[in-house]
């Protein structure tokens, strides 16, 4: 009564094991929108209040609405990034209304750096680029957690240099 068993087991052991961005990443952008979108409603308000009458300055509302709508697409966006090391390669997936799914052969790697700016440093974050010899398949993973990203280039560049050595 086994009928499959055996089959069931190769499809899951192939199936990758996805690893989300952690929510560092969903806050450092909400917080920019606000600030950002913020500064821009209080000064439109205040320019429009005193050039154009306390009626004009109801458009400053526009940017309060576009702050709502951009919460909402950055947290979709956020939880459509995740990645997953296979035996021979690295899967990046990313986007709502167009999935975008990168492949990086371990051995195809010529660089793999963590790269952290002074808002990404603030929110204790880092990225991993990778490089590879097509500019095309260059990919990005962002957000990452400076461990876990150290972590992964010191991974990536191992497992890179021992699939490129045959070649």
């Amino acid at each position: 009564m086994e009928t499959g068993s055996g089959q069931d087991t190769e499809v899951a052991a192939a199936e990758p094991v996805w690893t989300g961005l952690p929510p560092g990443l969903l806050r450092m952008r909400r917080m920019l929108l606000v600030v950002w979108l913020g500064l821009i409603a209080v000064g439109l308000g205040v320019l429009l209040g005193l050039l154009c009458g306390p009626a004009w300055a109801a458009l400053a509302l526009l940017p309060v609405a576009l702050i709502v709508w951009g919460w909402v697409l950055i947290g979709r966006n956020w939880r459509s990034w995740r990645y997953a090391e296979r035996a021979d390669d690295l899967l990046i997936s990313r986007g709502v209304l167009w999935r975008e799914e990168t492949v990086v052969p371990y051995g195809r790697m010529q660089l793999v750096e963590v790269t952290s700016g002074p808002v990404e440093r603030h929110f204790g974050l880092a990225s991993v680029q990778l490089h590879t010899a097509a500019a095309a398949t260059d990919a990005t993973i962002p957000g990452l957690d400076p461990a876990e990203a150290e972590r992964l280039r010191d991974r990536l560049t191992e497992l890179g240099e021992a699939r490129s050595a045959g070649l």
